[in-house]
Formats: structure tokens, C-alpha cells, sequence
């Protein structure tokens, strides 16, 4: 617990069940070692919470639209989606290719 700097057990809100969310990609462009480190990271925090025997349910989010996407959009003469759905395509590529688990679910900006 950085917050009170001790090392404490942990104790999730509703007994073995654990919750994560990612604030996952703005799919503007191809991902980077940055951004699949992030996904790399929480795909091991994942695994070990499953390994200690919870429940666990994994949301990562997609920001499918943004300022950068429109205005990529606007410069190639593509639709702002085609632009998004292809580098979200990219970015779980690469979570395949290191064997990260898909999430359980995967909401998009655009749906909500």
C-alpha cells in the first residue's frame, strides 16, 4: 500500500472475485514497447490473481476515436474507424505474439 507505505494483505471488495481494468490503447498508431509493456504488465498481474484462486474479470479498454484519429483521417482520406480498427488490430497482434490472455471484455470509446 504505497499510500500508507506498508505492506499489507490483500482483500478484494467481494471474496474471490477480483476486478482489473486497463485504460488500454488510444489506437491512433502501431503500437510501441510502451504500450505492450503496459498490457504485458497487467497480463501477469492477471495470471497470478487466477494462479491464488480468484475469480478474476479483465477490462481493457480501446479508445477508438480522439483528436489524432480524426485528424489522421482528415490527412490520409480514410474513415476515422478504418484508421482504428487496423491499429487495434496491431496492438492485440502483439499481445498475441507474447501470449497475453484477452480480456474478458473490451469495451470501445465509440460504443458508449
Amino acid at each position: 500500500d504505497t499510500s500508507a507505505r506498508q505492506i499489507r494483505d490483500f482483500v478484494p471488495l467481494t471474496a474471490g472475485c477480483v476486478s482489473i481494468y486497463l485504460c488500454g490503447a488510444t489506437v491512433q498508431a502501431a503500437p510501441h514497447i510502451g504500450h505492450i509493456r503496459s498490457g504485458l504488465n497487467f497480463d501477469i498481474m492477471r495470471r497470478w490473481f487466477t494462479y491464488r484462486g480468484y475469480d478474476v474479470t479483465f477490462i481493457r479498454n480501446v479508445t477508438d476515436i480522439d483528436d489524432k484519429i480524426i485528424a489522421k483521417s482528415a490527412e490520409q482520406g480514410r474513415p476515422w474507424w478504418s484508421i482504428g480498427y487496423e491499429n487495434e488490430r496491431a496492438f492485440n497482434d502483439g499481445y498475441d505474439v507474447l501470449g497475453c490472455l484477452p480480456p474478458t471484455y473490451e469495451p470501445r470509446a465509440t460504443g458508449h
